[in-house]
């Protein structure tokens, strides 16, 4: 009598874990998210490495910065500073701080009495007189420098110069002379 015997054929998952197939497609995945998680790490790193730029920077190159929305800090000019309370429009002039700078304070007093120093024209309208506006203040601006060569800001925030004089060991922290 003549044997039969029956043998069952490979399946294609039989074939694929054999062949290692899958085990690429796998590691060529996990290579492909690990680039993207890194080009994007990379890339927001190197787009936010400058949280704003100088008055400098931005009238020494304004073809670069022609119509884009940038964040501008300069000192601000206290005798230049207009407000019109009832259609909400300020106008001040801020000067150049120097980047490389050890004490902010004495930079932003530096700078605002420096009749040298790069001054900008600028102009918000929509927004109330914030109260730390005045002279020898840090403006943090974001908004586009006009053709006029005034710069229009979206986005205004102040600082204190008095913030950044430093407390004695008799005074205290929370009333520092000013």
């Amino acid at each position: 009598m003549a044997q039969a015997t029956w043998e069952k054929a490979p399946s294609l998952a039989t074939e694929k874990a054999q062949s290692g197939g899958g085990r690429w497609k796998f590691i060529v995945g996990i290579i492909l998210i690990i680039g993207a998680v890194v080009y994007l790490v990379v890339s927001g790193t190197i787009g936010g490495a400058r949280f704003f730029i100088s008055v400098d920077d931005l009238m020494n190159n304004r073809e670069a910065y022609a119509g884009q929305s940038v964040r501008v800090t300069g000192a601000v000019i206290g005798e230049t500073i207009r407000y019109d309370s009832e259609n909400l429009i300020i106008e001040f002039t801020v000067a150049n701080i120097p980047s490389e700078t050890e004490d902010i304070g004495l930079a932003l007093h530096i700078a605002a009495n420096d009749p040298n120093a790069t001054r900008m024209p600028v102009y918000v309208e929509g927004q109330v007189k914030p109260e730390l506006l005045q002279h020898e203040a840090q403006a943090i601006m974001t908004g586009t420098l006009g053709e006029d060569g005034v710069f229009y800001v979206t986005d205004l925030q102040t600082k204190c110069p008095s913030r950044f004089i430093e407390s004695e060991p008799d005074q205290s922290i929370a009333d520092p002379q000013v």
